[in-house]
């Protein structure tokens, strides 16, 4: 994961420097401009998973259902298209998260298993014209089980289409469940140091993998001023003196860099519901905005996000679900 040089306000208001991972924003510092979703629509994609028991394209569009809902809020050029057969259901344009929900409701869950072979590489290769129409930096995003059983090799088009384009990385969410499959998945993920690759189980049942995954292709650095002691008690987003007081300190350091709009985001704890942590989430990020700019932040330079649960502490303890409970500042 991506390491952030982050300013850290202690309770001591002892300001340094610190390295520190960061969970998937709802808004951050773009890495890209714009990003496709290329659905592998083979005879195996319609085959059932061996624990989920659903067919691996209804995996599939799960995960990217998840994907799409937890994309940073900015502009970026997007598509989805299929492979195996070809088609185009969502034209590269500007991405609109409602837009982009219902055309993945609309991918095909119902075609033949048997007759319908793999192809993978001829696929890409038909769209590499489009794929050098892309705005860059540029993400392809396919969703596969690697198979590859008729035309030109799969690992070897990507290697191409990474000769020819330049600032594209290529990410997969992964189907593999044979040998041949999961062997070109990595041997496509070994072709660039950037390149992610996830299991689709994981997008779709592990918030903490999910935010991993949409950090590493759509967040590029920044800088994150850390309110260490700006927590909050459980179900409150009330800011206590001890807060107030760190608060005070983050006022001067935002002051004092007047040039760079202001990004809070709020989290909360793993308990209860993904709805109501949102709530709790966007309170206490307005809760902090509204205090900063008590203190002369203007508040047009200040964007309050709720995020909804955290889990870059561990939620398993006290300690772990205190520290998620969080208000975090970022500059852009």
């Amino acid at each position: 994961m991506k390491s952030l040089r982050v300013l850290v306000l202690a309770a001591a208001l002892v300001l340094s420097y610190v390295v520190a991972a960061v969970a998937a924003p709802v808004s951050c510092n773009k890495k890209i401009e714009s990003f496709d979703f290329v659905v592998d629509y083979s005879g195996s994609m319609m085959m059932h998973h061996a624990s989920m028991k659903k067919t691996k394209i209804q995996i599939a569009k799960e995960a990217l259902q998840r994907v799409n809902d937890t994309i940073p809020q900015n502009s970026f050029m997007a598509g989805l298209h299929t492979v195996s057969p070809n088609g185009v259901i969502v034209p590269q344009g500007p991405w609109d998260r409602a837009a982009m929900g219902q055309a993945i409701n609309t991918l095909r869950d119902d075609f033949q298993v048997f007759g319908r072979m793999t192809s993978m590489g001829d696929g890409l290769q038909t769209y590499e014209p489009f794929i050098s129409s892309m705005q860059r930096d540029a993400a392809l995003i396919m969703v596969t089980d690697g198979d590859n059983n008729r035309g030109v090799d799969f690992v070897e088009t990507c290697r191409q289409i990474y000769a020819s384009q330049r600032n594209l990385v290529i990410h997969i969410i992964d189907l593999s469940d044979t040998e041949n499959g999961k062997a070109n998945v990595a041997a496509v993920q070994a072709l660039n140091p950037a390149s992610q690759v996830v299991r689709a189980e994981s997008l779709v049942t592990d918030d903490a993998a999910l935010e991993r995954f949409v950090t590493e292709v759509f967040c590029g650095e920044a800088e994150v001023l850390v309110l260490r002691g700006v927590n909050f008690a459980f179900d409150s987003y009330a800011l206590d003196a001890k807060a107030m007081g760190i608060l005070n300190e983050a006022a001067e350091v935002i002051k004092s860099t007047p040039n760079k709009s202001v990004l809070l985001s709020g989290w909360t704890d793993s308990k209860g519901t993904d709805a109501y942590n949102r709530v709790l989430s966007q309170n206490r990020a307005t809760a902090v905005k509204n205090y900063l700019a008590k203190q002369g932040v203007p508040a047009s330079r200040m964007k309050a996000f709720g995020r909804g649960k955290s889990f870059k502490y561990d939620n398993s303890n006290e300690d772990g679900r205190y520290m998620n409970r969080r208000t975090e500042i970022a500059f852009e």
